[in-house]
């Protein structure tokens, strides 16, 4: 799977929580200054060829989606993460984040659930 640049993600985090946007939905999401619509149509352009996006065409509107669901993406990314910087191992990346992430006991306490949650699950 290809990956999105950080325009493109910040794009697609938008087409992602709408399922369906026009052009002048995506043009409002953006601060002032706002870039030029060429720009974002670029951007849309890139990634339709790279298969995140497609369009339906309403006249001279296009109504974009996602063809890509947002945790198929994330879990790609962060698969590559694990692999390109913990040698390709999930316990080195866990070991990583919790010691780093400043998580509160608490929060450490849902992830020790969860991973208990998963071990329950293939001891079946």
């Amino acid at each position: 799977m290809n990956q999105l640049s950080k325009t493109e993600e910040q794009l697609m985090e938008y087409i992602w929580k709408h399922e369906k946007v026009f052009m002048k939905d995506l043009m409002d999401c953006y601060a002032e200054p706002k870039p030029a619509t060429t720009t974002v149509a670029t951007l849309l352009k890139r990634m339709q060829d790279k298969g995140f996006v497609g369009y339906v065409l309403y006249g001279n509107s296009r109504e974009y989606y996602p063809l890509v669901e947002k945790s198929v993406y994330f879990s790609v990314y962060v698969k590559g993460i694990i692999k390109n910087f913990f040698g390709n191992s999930a316990l080195q990346f866990a070991s990583f984040f919790t010691s780093t992430s400043e998580m509160t006991k608490a929060e450490l306490e849902d992830l020790k659930n969860i991973v208990q949650q998963e071990i329950n699950k293939k001891k079946s």
